[in-house]
C-alpha cells in the first residue's frame, strides 16, 4: 500500500511539474546561473554552490555542509552508524548510495560506458576517472612536486609520501602503511592468505600483482628490454640489475662483512650469509635434510610427494620446479646459451658445458671413490639420479609397461618414446622444412643437414661426420 501511495505521488508530482511549465508558471530561478527550479527552498540549497555558505556544521569535528541531510550522513562517520544492509553478504553502509553500488558487485550490473572504447563501470565517477586516460587529463596536481594525478584519492595518497603520514596499522605487529590496500596485502604475511592462483601450474600469491608478474614467465612476456644491449626483462626490478653491469653504478646498501659482495635488499645478504655461516633453518620434516632458503625446502618436499606441478606443453613432460622446466624448454626451442670458449660448440645447460670442457683437458674428476660410482660394474657418474637411473640396468627391473603391445621398460620416459609408435605423435618438428619426429635426438640429427654442422671427428684422416654412427662405420672400414 505505501509502495502504490509512494508510486501515486511520484506520479503527481511530475504530472505538477509538466502543469507548470504548460501554464507558463513562474519557476523559481538563479541568478547567477539560470538554472530553474519548482520550488523555493531548491533553488535555496542550489544558491550554496554559488555563495559557499554552509550552515550546517558538525558539533564532534566542526565540519560545514550545505545540506542538512549531508551532515546527517557525516555524524555517522562519528557514531559508526551504517544503517543500510546488504541483503546478499550482509555488509552495511553509512548511505543508501553507497548500498545502491555495493548491489552492482553481486548483480553484475555496469551501467556506465566509456564512450570512446566502450568499457562498462558501476559507477559514474569511474567513467570519468577512466575517460583521463583517453584525454591524459590530470587536474590533480601536487602542489611540493608539481606531480599530477587523474584522482584526488590518488593526489591524497600521494601526499602522504611528503608528510609521512601512514594512517593504516597492522594489529598483528603494527607495521604501518599509506594506504589500506598494502596494508590488506601485508596481513596475508600473517594468516598466509595468497588468494590469487596461477591456472597453469597452481602457484599462489598474495596480490595480483605478483601473480600478474608469474604468469609472465609461463607466456614468455618480457616488456622491459634494455636500451644498450636490447636484453629483456619480465620485471623492472631485473631491467634495474642488469643495467648495473652496463654501468660502474653500485648503489647497493648491505655488504656482506666475510666476502664484500654487496646486495640491493637485506633479505638477499640474510640469505646470502648462510653461505658464509652454514645456517640451514628450513629442514625437511619426513627425511630431515635442511636447506639454507625456504624455496629449496619446498622444491625438495616434491621428491617425497611426486608433485610435478610445472608441464611442457610440447611434450607432456613434468617437473618439480620452473627451473628446470625452463632447462627443457631449450631443447624444444634449440636455444643454447651457453657455449665454450675453445671450439665453440653451445649447449643448453651449464652442466653440459662443464663436462664438455673436460674433452679438452686431462681433468677427469669422476673416478671410483666418489660417490656416484656403480657398485656392479664400477661405472661413475656426475649425479646420483643417474646413477639410481644406471642401477636399473643391473636388477632387470622393469616396472613400466606398454597398455598396447605389452612391452616392459626400465625407464619411464623410455616407455613415453615407444608409445609413440602406437600413437604416431611426433613432438619435434623441424623449423626449416616442418618435417616432425617422435624422438628429440632425431631432431637435432635432422637439423645438421640444414646448418652442415659434422661435430663427429675422424682422428685418422680428419673427416667429420653428422651422427657418432656413421663416424664409427668410417672409423672400422679404415682399420679394417
Amino acid at each position: 500500500m505505501k509502495a502504490n501511495s509512494l508510486a501515486c505521488h511520484n506520479k503527481i508530482s511530475h504530472l505538477t511539474y509538466i502543469s507548470f511549465i504548460a501554464a507558463e508558471t513562474p519557476l523559481f530561478t538563479c541568478q547567477d546561473c539560470g538554472k530553474a527550479f519548482l520550488r523555493k527552498e531548491h533553488l535555496t540549497v542550489h544558491a550554496r554552490t554559488h555563495s559557499g555558505e554552509k550552515p550546517y556544521c558538525c558539533d564532534i569535528c566542526g565540519k560545514a555542509f550545505s545540506q542538512s541531510q549531508n551532515l546527517t550522513i557525516h555524524k555517522r562517520s562519528h557514531t559508526g552508524e551504517k544503517p543500510y544492509h546488504c541483503h546478499v553478504c550482509g555488509k552495511v553502509f553509512s548511505t543508501s548510495g553507497h548500498l545502491k553500488t555495493h548491489m552492482r558487485y553481486h548483480s553484475g550490473e555496469k551501467p556506465y560506458s566509456c564512450d570512446i572504447c566502450g568499457k562498462h563501470f558501476r559507477q559514474s565517477a569511474q567513467v570519468m576517472n577512466h575517460k583521463r586516460i583517453h584525454t591524459g587529463e590530470r587536474p590533480y596536481g601536487c602542489h611540493l612536486c608539481g606531480h599530477s594525478f587523474r584522482t584526488s584519492d590518488r593526489l591524497k595518497t600521494h601526499m602522504r609520501c611528503h608528510s609521512g603520514e601512514k594512517p593504516y596499522s597492522c594489529d598483528f605487529c603494527g607495521k604501518t602503511f599509506s594506504q589500506r590496500s598494502n596494508l590488506i596485502s601485508h596481513k596475508r604475511c600473517h594468516t598466509g592468505e595468497k588468494p590469487y592462483h596461477c591456472e597453469v601450474c597452481g602457484k599462489s600469491f598474495r596480490t595480483s600483482c605478483h601473480l600478474k608478474t608469474h604468469m609472465r614467465y609461463h607466456s614468455g612476456e618480457k616488456p622491459y628490454s634494455c636500451d644498450i644491449c636490447g636484453k629483456k626483462f619480465c620485471q623492472t626490478g631485473e631491467l634495474t640489475r642488469h643495467m648495473m653491469t652496463h654501468t660502474e653504478e653500485r648503489p647497493y646498501e648491505f655488504t656482506c662483512q666475510d666476502c664484500g659482495k654487496a646486495f640491493l635488499r637485506k633479505t638477499d645478504l640474510t640469505v646470502h650469509a648462510r653461505t658464509h655461516s652454514g645456517e640451514k633453518p628450513y629442514s625437511c620434516d619426513i627425511c630431515g635434510k635442511a636447506f639454507s632458503q625456504r624455496n629449496n625446502l619446498k622444491s625438495h618436499r616434491r621428491c617425497h610427494t611426486g608433485e610435478k606441478p610445472y608441464h611442457c606443453e610440447v611434450c607432456g613432460y613434468s617437473f618439480r620446479t620452473s627451473y628446470h622446466l625452463k632447462t627443457h624448454m631449450r631443447y624444444h626451442s634449440g636455444e643454447k646459451p651457453y657455449s665454450c670458449e675453445i671450439c665453440g660448440k653451445k649447449f643448453c645447460q651449464t652442466g653440459e658445458l662443464t663436462r664438455h670442457m673436460m674433452t679438452h683437458t686431462e681433468e677427469r674428476p669422476y673416478g671410483c671413490h666418489k660417490k656416484h660410482c656403480c657398485d656392479v660394474c664400477g661405472k661413475t657418474f656426475t649425479k646420483m639420479c643417474l646413477l639410481r637411473e644406471h642401477t636399473k640396468i643391473h636388477t632387470g627391473l622393469r616396472q613400466f609397461t606398454c597398455q598396447e603391445c605389452g612391452k616392459a621398460f626400465i625407464r619411464k620416459r623410455d616407455l613415453t618414446v615407444h608409445a609413440r609408435t602406437h600413437s604416431g605423435e611426433k613432438p619435434y618438428s623441424c623449423d626449416v622444412c616442418g618435417k616432425a619426429f617422435s624422438q628429440r635426438p632425431n631432431l637435432v640429427t635432422h637439423i645438421r643437414k640444414h646448418t652442415g654442422e659434422k661435430p663427429y671427428h675422424c682422428d685418422l684422416c680428419g673427416k667429420n661426420f653428422r651422427t657418432r654412427f656413421s663416424q664409427g662405420e668410417h672409423h672400422l672400414s679404415l682399420i679394417q
